[in-house]
């Protein structure tokens, strides 16, 4: 059987998530900090970036998620494995991506995922979603030009608001045509998507990619 990440929203907008995240010395995070970085926003339990950093050990792997415990068990596991590549934070990502990406040698961003975010059904709490303009704008900003990011949702209207942010960007191009893609174009799937899959409902991904 497998098992299914249950939702445990948490509101970015509440008080205790409003303080940016400290500046962080990557120089002591990863041990060839010169590798190209995946960013996986919205991170959970961290086991999609923990075999991602398995497979692909000539990239480093950042995970970031607001749920300060899960962070805790994903650095933890990350040591007993042994893993130089792959580290996770605690932050709200609507406040504290830039000032992340901005202490990241730049063209190293060259990979971005968004995963089956939290979707916050209704309509007054739509700015509780991560995809927000500014956090699109911040992204166009770092990532290297040829960039991807990959998007996915089950949830279909969360996956329309999500292509729309980037649509509304110019720096961003889809990739291919704008219906959804029918495979993963990553190696690994997340708990969810297999989850989701196993039940015989759909998933909506698309790739954007940073115009050169």
């Amino acid at each position: 059987m497998v098992r299914v990440r249950v939702r445990q929203h948490v509101n970015p907008l509440a008080n205790k998530y409003q303080k940016p995240i400290n500046p962080v010395d990557w120089e002591k995070i990863y041990t060839k900090l010169n590798q190209p970085l995946h960013l996986d926003i919205g991170c959970a339990k961290g086991k999609f970036t923990l075999q991602m950093a398995e497979l692909e050990p000539s990239w480093n792997f950042l995970g970031l998620e607001i749920r300060e415990t899960l962070v805790i068990d994903a650095n933890r596991i990350r040591d007993e494995q042994g893993l130089t590549n792959l580290h996770y934070l605690y932050c709200n990502a609507n406040n504290s991506l830039q000032p992340i990406l901005s202490g990241i040698p730049a063209g190293l961003l060259q990979r971005v995922s968004i995963q089956f975010p939290d979707p916050w059904f209704k309509n007054r709490h739509a700015k509780r979603r991560v995809v927000q303009p500014e956090l699109v704008a911040e992204l166009a900003e770092y990532l290297v030009p040829g960039g991807i990011v990959f998007l996915q949702s089950d949830i279909k209207f969360v996956a329309d608001e999500m292509r729309s942010r980037f649509f509304e960007n110019p720096i961003f191009k889809i990739q291919g045509s704008s219906e959804w893609l029918a495979e993963n174009p990553l190696e690994v799937p997340t708990e969810r998507e297999i989850g989701t899959q196993n039940k015989g409902e759909p998933v909506y991904r698309v790739v954007f990619e940073k115009a050169l």
